[in-house]
């Protein structure tokens, strides 16, 4: 996860880059939608006026859900904490 100042503060922006080294186009549509759903889970960690890039390696389609969302939520701490 990066984070940088969002041009529109007041809601956090996200987006997801998943490479074609993760799978077909069956499984990445799959893989960001479960990010989109961890992310709005995890939302009250995210500061609004950030602006955030996830990014997602060959290995995370075959996490949990709860996995995922565990890793947002401590990815959007750790990029809290270092800004």
């Amino acid at each position: 996860m990066i984070a940088a100042p969002s041009v529109d503060p007041g809601v956090p922006r996200v987006a997801y880059a998943i490479g074609r080294t993760v799978g077909s186009a069956v499984t990445r549509n799959r893989l960001r939608r479960r990010l989109r759903s961890a992310v709005r889970e995890v939302g009250a960690g995210l500061d609004s006026a950030t602006a955030y890039l996830i990014g997602a390696s060959k290995g995370a389609s075959d996490l949990t859900y709860r996995e995922i969302v565990a890793l947002v939520s401590t990815l959007a701490g750790d990029v809290g904490a270092a800004a």
